[in-house]
Parts: C-alpha cells; sequence; structure tokens
C-alpha cells in the first residue's frame, strides 16, 4: 500500500484480530517500540510511525519462571475502563495532590542499602529455618526457605521496614517477612510473615496483615527492571501514603491509620494515572511505568512517603531516567472503584470481560 503521507502523521488503528491498540511516534531508537512504514511517493516521503504494544496479553507475570497469580486475579486486572471512586478527588487531595511521584527503587545504595525491595528466588531443596514473629497471631508460622544471604531492604544494618522476600521457584510458593533480623545459628526473628501460593486466588484472613500494612504481598506489585526492559508491566504496582484511615478495602486485609484525616485513602484502595495524562515527553523506560499505572493502576498497600512507588533494585536502573516520575504530580491520578471486579470478597479473583 503507498500513501502519501506529508502533513501529520497518521496513526492507524484496528489492527489484526481487531485488536485495539495506540500509537505515537517515539524514538526510532527505542527498542520497545514496533515500526509501521507508511510508504510515500518517494523514499525521502516514508514516516515510519512507532509504537508500543500496551494490549494486556491476558496472561500472568512472571518471576523466575513463576506466574505471579493467574491471569485473572486482580493484581494483574486492567483498571482502565473502571469508573473512578465517587471520594476520588478527596482521597487524593488527602494524600496529596501537589506532591509528586517518586520511584522508590533503583541502582547503586542509599544510606548503604540497596535502593528498593530486593527478593531472591530458591529451589524447593533450599533448606528451611525456623522464624518467630512478634505478631505471630497474625503471621503464617515457619519454618521458611530463607538463606543465609537473603537480601534485606536497606541493608544488614537497616533500622526501617526490612522487609525479606523468598520466592520458592520449584513450587511458586512467596514467603515475605517485614522487619526482619537473622540471629545465630541459621533462625530469623521478624514482625510479621506471610505466605503466598502464587497458583492460588487466595487472600489473607479478614484483618491479618502480612509483611505489609494492607495484608497484601509485596512481590506482585514491584516494578522490575526485566519487565520494564521488554516493553510492559502487565500488573499493578505498590504505593505508599503519608495517611491513611482505620479502614481497608477489597483486596486490602488489614489497616494501620497514619495520619489520618476525614478523607484519608483505606488500605487496598486502586488508583490510577489519568487517561489524558501525556505520556510521550518521557523517556522510553518511564514510558511503560506511566502506561502501566493506566492501565493496571497502582493499590495503595502501606504507610510512607506519598505517592512512593515500589520497585525491586537493579544495577540497570538508571537513576537520573527515573527521576523524571519527578514531574507527574498527585493531581494526575484518580481513584478508580474497583468493585465490580469482585467475584468473592475472600479472593483475589475477577470477574472477567469488565
Amino acid at each position: 500500500m503507498k500513501l502519501n503521507v506529508r502533513t501529520g502523521l497518521l496513526v492507524v488503528c484496528g489492527l489484526l484480530l481487531a485488536l485495539t491498540c495506540s500509537a505515537w511516534a517515539q524514538d526510532p531508537g527505542s527498542k520497545h517500540a514496533h515500526r509501521l512504514v507508511l510508504h510515500g511517493t518517494s523514499p525521502s516521503d516514508d514516516w515510519f510511525v512507532y509504537f508500543p504494544l500496551v494490549i494486556a496479553s491476558g496472561e500472568s507475570p512472571q518471576v523466575a519462571g513463576c506466574a505471579v497469580f493467574p491471569a485473572d486475579n486482580v493484581w494483574n486486572s486492567p483498571v482502565d475502563t473502571l469508573p473512578v471512586h465517587a471520594n476520588s478527588d478527596a482521597y487524593v487531595a488527602a494524600i496529596g495532590a501537589d506532591a509528586h511521584v517518586h520511584a522508590d527503587f533503583g541502582s547503586g545504595t542509599w544510606e548503604g542499602g540497596p535502593i528498593g525491595i530486593p527478593y531472591v528466588d530458591v529451589p524447593g531443596s533450599q533448606p528451611k529455618v525456623a522464624v518467630t514473629f512478634e505478631y505471630d497471631d497474625e503471621s503464617d508460622p515457619g519454618p521458611y526457605p530463607i538463606p543465609p544471604d537473603a537480601p534485606i531492604e536497606g541493608g544488614p544494618d537497616s533500622d526501617g521496614d526490612r522487609h525479606v522476600l523468598v520466592l520458592d521457584r520449584d513450587h511458586c510458593i512467596l514467603y515475605e517477612m517485614f522487619y526482619a533480623f537473622p540471629q545465630p545459628g541459621g533462625s530469623w526473628e521478624a514482625g510479621s510473615g506471610a505466605i503466598f501460593d502464587l497458583s492460588s486466588h487466595a487472600l489473607r484472613p479478614p484483618g491479618w496483615t502480612s509483611a505489609d500494612a494492607a495484608g497484601l504481598p509485596i512481590l506482585p506489585g514491584l516494578a522490575r527492571y526485566d519487565e520494564v526492559a521488554a516493553g510492559e508491566i502487565q500488573h499493578a504496582l505498590r504505593f505508599t501514603s503519608n495517611s491513611t484511615r482505620r479502614a481497608y478495602v477489597w483486596p486490602a486485609r488489614h489497616f494501620a491509620p497514619y495520619h489520618e484525616e476525614p478523607n484519608s485513602p483505606p488500605m487496598g484502595q486502586r488508583f490510577r494515572l489519568r487517561a489524558g495524562f501525556d505520556i510521550s515527553g518521557f523517556s522510553p523506560e518511564v514510558q511503560v511505568i506511566l502506561q502501566a499505572l493506566k492501565t493496571y493502576g497502582m493499590i495503595l498497600a502501606d504507610n510512607g512517603s506519598s505517592w512512593f512507588i515500589s520497585g525491586a533494585p537493579d544495577e540497570r536502573w538508571d537513576n537520573d531516567v527515573l527521576h523524571e516520575l519527578h514531574q507527574v504530580q498527585g493531581s494526575d491520578f484518580e481513584a478508580v472503584d474497583v468493585s465490580s471486579l469482585i467475584v468473592d470478597p475472600n479472593s483475589g479473583q475477577v470477574r472477567r470481560n469488565q
């Protein structure tokens, strides 16, 4: 087909199998772009349209060969077409409409520890060790398959959250701990701990915490470099707020009120980047993150600095590029009403065809 395209950019939608696509001009050097050539009357008139594929694949995200929950799990469900929550403006104002987004992950170290929440995958044969918990009435008892050199959030000398995340890659079982300290002889002490079968939709018992204040798993909500490099994040992200109230909404199971105000959001509240927010001027890697925030959104999972998005540390992150997220403000987000997705309030499964 020959088209004489001399002015403007032709965006073509309605491609094969009636899939919906979005297209925009992008840096021709981006490895995340797909190229469509529109031929003019001469080679100098040819136009090249670069567009990233942002259509949900229907497959679960993968970590170390494990599907991170079924494809129809709440973490893996797009929310871009769901209605805006009735309290959206109030929630955004309580978190901070003028506050900036921050990537709480990156390369290198900060105060002696990796930047982000690290995790490690181990074989099914990894020896399990004893773990004792301060909040043992809401923690899954050990033993846990924690290797002696398991990475700790913030580093071994940190006095922060000290999360430890371990994935049994042969059985696809996730073990997570909060405020974890190794002990002589190989055992561990921690504030709380939770075990998640990644093939299951099961949620924590109502009112139970996890390694997170919302009673949710942490690993499924982390931004990981490999998915950004592949060009698409296919799940919701995890974020923190400086103001939360004494309540939780599905899929969260626990609250931990912090700087509570009348309009503070509950734990588990889903937010998304507004559809009209222009992401075309950002670096390709940041566009992937921003597109995920439009399509899958993010879940309020813990107390902390407002609009801090969680991710796994990786030496391949470019911290200067990630700092572009600082251009995004709280007012660029809206709370989402996910009630239509619920199949069972005690399950993370979602209704299809939303």
